[in-house]
């Protein structure tokens, strides 16, 4: 029986920007939330036409990968479609299953890291920590959750655990849209860095318990901050 030939395919012009951009991103070429270069700028860099830009630019909205903000420009949203893919569910989850999903991955990484973590590793989560108690001295509430993600993320790094690193790098910015910022008070602040002190202390011991209990710890704080919450804005 005679086979049928494979027909030949040339990639589109957009469609090889399109894999070029997408693997620009996943690279941290842009990093998630940074808005990218303005359209001409690009056309310059890349030596395409407009159209061809635009339609690179449109199917990697459609993937989920960039989010275009009308008369702000086009920021990335997700390092990849695995990880746009989780932000939209975990977004549609309700708070308590993603916070009891957190609390499986740090809690059985932060007992990981306290194992196998190096002093380099060690010294990084102590710079966070003290990064993360400067920001709440200043009362400036984004920078200490951007740096209380870098750690949490820099914990599950010392695991030691490829495939948990890979897990959690794409659902931290969907653990992190899904439960939002809310406000501390003083009281709140302050017990949230004691725990946080604890877990790198329990770390630094190589106390594998004492770090899963550390974990668990901060996002039942965090849990039951979330439930406090609504209670607080309605009597305002």
């Amino acid at each position: 029986m005679k086979r049928i030939s494979t027909p030949r395919r040339t990639a589109s012009l957009s469609a090889q920007l399109v894999d070029s951009l997408r693997s620009h991103i996943e690279a941290g070429g842009w990093p998630v939330g940074t808005r990218i270069p303005p359209e001409q700028a690009l056309i310059e860099e890349l030596g395409v036409g407009r159209s061809t830009l635009r339609e690179a630019l449109g199917a990697l909205v459609h993937l989920g990968l960039l989010e275009a903000r009308i008369g702000d420009g086009t920021y990335v949203r997700a390092s990849s479609e695995l990880q746009s893919v989780m932000v939209r569910r975990a977004s549609a989850a309700q708070r308590d299953n993603v916070l009891e999903l957190r609390t499986v991955l740090e809690e059985y990484a932060s007992g990981a890291a306290a194992l196998r973590r190096s002093e380099d590793q060690l010294h990084q989560l102590k710079e966070l920590l003290a990064d993360a108690d400067a920001a709440c001295a200043g009362e400036d509430m984004s920078a200490a959750g951007s740096v209380d993600a870098l750690f949490h993320r820099a914990v599950v790094r010392a695991s030691g655990n490829d495939l948990l690193i890979e897990v959690y790098d794409y659902l931290g910015t969907a653990l992190t849209s899904a439960l939002g910022g809310l406000p501390w008070d003083a009281v709140g602040a302050e017990e949230h860095a004691g725990l946080h002190r604890r877990l790198v202390d329990a770390i630094e011991d190589r106390d594998e318990s004492g770090a899963r209990g550390a974990a668990a710890a901060i996002v039942q704080l965090t849990r039951d901050h979330d439930a406090e919450a609504p209670r607080v804005t309605e009597g305002q």
